[in-house]
């Protein structure tokens, strides 16, 4: 009898990576796509990494295919922008062992900076995409998705989105049957992408692409479920389960494979059925290929393009049912804040204080941008802080960027950031970069990376460090400050920011939710001395609030400890006790 389980999408993705016999996996955290990787990393048969980004991983993969194994990329939507130059071209050359790249978009951007949609990525570059609507076909999608790579010599997507990566459901376990390593031939022609190889390489995408979407009529993931013919719906992924919970007595049309389209048996299903939905989230793939075929349908002109969708999408647009929205609960709002004792905290309380405006980067610290912080102004993508502020200079001189730093957190500068850093020294740039070192990726869940010497399976490995990296650069002015040392910190961003040249400031403190990680002392309000100046309340620590009479209340369960609002604080009204 076969083993079941209750699995997360992302952890059954990983088991079906290792029964797939997946040798090499590499990713880059991202959420809604990290657990792939740190359930996979719990296999001993599967050597599993974090890379330093995005096109790293695929990279990583893409060796590893070529010479014969399976391998394994993950990433959310938006670090598939960072792999898009392996990709494209992983494309042309193929695969020795079968490539697949598991990536999660965010409808709704719960988590992200953008709503992109991967079919989109995925069309340009000629590469198949694979879409499971639940945790069991997660897990059986990556195994179909390694026999198709290996069949049509392609880089396979399986594509997730937040809503599958973050649910349950029941899936059944199988053996890992690992497939013979592929014999590894020299063969520049296929994989050296010169022009002229890369010419006739493109043809043969064009033919495999062309295949593909013969093929794909005859998939059984792709399926009619027919039933009221009076009206259908083309659908996948998780939309598909809205459609059956709104209209279980519709006919569907299931697309397991969402690029290339089976045409043929579209126009089957649509011959049949009398009005014809298409209902997909963000973009209007399906839809615009659909109606180039001359086949009507409706889609974006009922359903948004924006957001996740929902059965109640279809109930009201589609059946004109009216549902009454239950009255909101009467809470007190609770925008995004950062945690009590976060280092990011003491360092934008001083640059607030120093009126200095930051151009920021993806991680916790983003949350710098909103009050009672208000130091970050821009956030772009991966890196963009450093090479945003260079811009600025370049467009208006020095001067104009006196008031400015880049903010970048240690994660995200050893993503892209040190490219971005190398280039404002050789190109004779004049700005400050501030790198929150919290020893760690918070923002996705406290994932290592090569600063912290730790790897994704657990061994401890020499630590790059930051400051040798950036001195190794040229740069002079290189500076490691403890983030909660506010007048220390206060002195050198002052004096950095007056150099006419490129200067880096490392604020050296953990994430204060670290394991291990503990503060010896809370902080204890003395009322009798509080002046109600607001003063220690101005950094939004959460632990921090007022009594009715004005004076300060410390929150014991909630503090860290970290002692910011202390110093802060000129009368003396707050002390430090030691923790029980």
């Amino acid at each position: 009898m076969s083993e079941k389980k209750i699995m997360l999408g992302n952890e059954a993705f990983a088991r079906g990576a290792w029964e797939a016999g997946v040798k090499v996996s590499a990713a880059y955290p991202g959420t809604p796509s990290t657990e792939i990787s740190e359930n996979l990393a719990k296999y001993d048969e599967v050597y599993a990494e974090w890379s330093p980004n995005e096109k790293v991983a695929t990279e990583v993969a893409a060796g590893a295919s070529i010479s014969g194994v399976r391998s394994l990329a993950c990433m959310k939507h938006v670090g598939l922008n960072v792999a898009a130059d392996p990709l494209y071209t992983a494309a042309y050359t193929g695969v020795g062992g079968g490539m697949v790249l598991i990536v999660a978009d965010d409808p709704g951007m719960y988590s992200s900076q953008n709503e992109q949609d991967t079919r989109m990525i995925a069309r340009a570059a000629n590469v198949p995409v694979l879409e499971p609507s639940d945790s069991q076909e997660a897990k059986d999608f990556v195994k179909l998705a390694y026999e198709i790579s290996e069949k049509y010599d392609t880089p396979v997507i399986v594509r997730s989105t937040t809503r599958l990566s973050h649910s349950q459901g029941i899936v059944e376990l199988e053996d890992r049957i690992v497939p013979e390593d592929k014999e590894y031939k020299r063969n520049p022609a296929k994989y050296v992408m010169m022009p002229g190889n890369a010419k006739g390489r493109h043809v043969v995408v064009e033919e495999r692409m062309k295949r593909l979407a013969e093929d794909a009529s005859s998939m059984e993931i792709n399926r009619a479920e027919y039933a009221d013919l009076s009206v259908g719906f083309i659908t996948s992924g998780i939309p598909y389960q809205y459609v059956k919970e709104a209209m279980p007595q519709a006919s569907v049309l299931k697309l397991g494979m969402v690029h290339p389209l089976p045409r043929k048996l579209i126009e089957e299903f649509a011959s049949k059925v009398k009005k014809l939905y298409v209902f997909e989230e963000l973009e209007p793939v399906f839809e615009e290929q659909i109606r180039s075929w001359g086949i009507e349908v409706i889609g974006k002109e009922l359903f948004t393009l924006q957001g996740e969708y929902s059965a109640n999408m279809i109930r009201t647009r589609v059946l004109g049912e009216t549902i009454e929205a239950a009255a909101p609960a009467q809470v007190p709002a609770r925008p995004p804040i950062l945690c009590p004792g976060c280092p990011h905290r003491s360092v934008f309380s001083v640059l607030n204080r120093l009126k200095i405006h930051g151009a920021g980067d993806i991680g916790c610290y983003t949350l710098g941008a909103v009050a009672p912080l208000n130091v970050i102004d821009t956030t772009i993508c991966m890196g963009a802080s450093i090479s945003s502020l260079h811009g600025m200079e370049k467009a208006k001189g020095r001067d104009y960027i006196k008031n400015w730093v880049a903010i970048i957190g240690d994660s995200t500068f050893l993503h892209t950031g040190v490219n971005s850093l190398m280039n404002m020294v050789y190109n004779q740039s004049s700005g400050t970069v501030i790198i929150l070192d919290n020893s760690t990726t918070a923002m996705t869940g406290h994932q290592d990376h090569a600063a912290t010497g730790k790897t994704l399976k657990g061994e401890t490995v020499k630590a790059i460090s930051i400051y040798n990296l950036c001195k190794a650069m040229g740069i002079e002015h290189v500076y490691e400050v403890n983030a909660f040392d506010i007048d220390e910190l206060a002195e050198v961003v002052k004096r950095e920011t007056a150099r006419d040249e490129v200067s880096v400031i490392i604020t050296k403190s953990p994430c204060v939710l670290l394991k291990g990680v503990t503060f010896k002392t809370k902080c204890r309000e003395l009322s009798d001395k509080c002046k109600k100046c607001g003063a220690c309340l101005k950094p939004g620590c959460p632990a921090l609030t007022r009594n009715e009479d004005g004076t300060i209340k410390i929150n014991a369960t909630m503090c860290n400890g970290c002692g910011l609002c202390m110093k802060l604080c000129k009368f003396g009204a707050i002390e430090e006790v030691e923790a029980e």
